[in-house]
């Protein structure tokens, strides 16, 4: 019983940031990571949040099924499974706090290159094989990265529907990788199954009202929801959280 207000917690944040996930294409990972990590501890935080995200990121990819870029999907996910292996079994030693910290920089710059730059070129399809492999990597050290894929697949000229939902399936090839390498690393612990799976339809519910709320947002206003996203999850990474 006196996990109940726990779970409750969590579910009411899992709720939360899945419609922001569903809004803005990505974010919620960013911004739950330091919810479970204060109520859970990081080892279990992670994998944690990871098995979250599967249902999120399902439910976020059969809602925009209709308008999935499969080629970037492919090759996203040939660059992002095999280093969020090599991240998932590094992830009990990793030094976590210089590399968040990286990231916060590197997503602050990115919001700043897009002002500077109105008309970013378009990155080639095979350019995602990079993109893949360095989210893959981050995301099984730090339990989410989304933030660092939106620049690629706005520039390469996704908006709405099919931004999100080919972010989404690139995203779920990443974490079940996570998964595997996770358990492999004896980090999915019965606590972490308990918990991914009652917060699954709190994930799924918040999936669902998102996506109701998207259709009403103009592009322009969508972009800016995104970089606005983007450096609210720079200055989280920086300050530690």
């Amino acid at each position: 019983m006196h996990e109940l207000p726990t779970l409750l917690a969590a579910s009411a944040a899992a709720f939360t940031l899945a419609l922001l996930s569903a809004v803005a294409g990505f974010g919620g990972g960013v911004l739950l990571l330091p919810v479970f990590t204060a109520l859970f501890g990081l080892r279990v935080a992670v994998p944690m949040l990871t098995i979250t995200q599967l249902s999120s990121n399902a439910s976020r990819v059969w809602f925009n099924r209709r308008e999935l870029h499969w080629p970037l999907i492919g090759w996203f996910a040939a660059g992002a499974v095999p280093l969020a292996v090599v991240g998932g079994l590094l992830l009990a030693h990793a030094p976590l706090s210089p590399l968040k910290r990286l990231l916060g920089v590197f997503l602050i710059g990115v919001v700043i290159w897009r002002r500077l730059n109105r008309r970013p070129r378009k990155p080639p399809d095979h350019s995602f094989v990079g993109v893949g492999a360095a989210s893959g990597l981050g995301s099984a050290l730090l339990g989410s990265v989304g933030p660092l894929t939106a620049p690629f697949f706005l520039a390469y000229g996704l908006t709405r529907a099919a931004y999100i939902g080919t972010e989404a399936a690139s995203a779920l090839t990443m974490h079940l990788s996570k998964i595997a390498a996770y358990g492999a690393g004896d980090l999915i612990t019965h606590t972490v199954l308990i918990y991914g799976a009652a917060l699954t339809p709190a994930t799924l519910a918040g999936a669902w009202v998102g996506k109701k709320f998207v259709n009403r947002i103009s592009e322009r206003g969508f972009v800016l929801l995104v970089e606005l996203g983007l450096i609210t999850a720079g200055v989280l990474f920086l300050i530690g959280v």
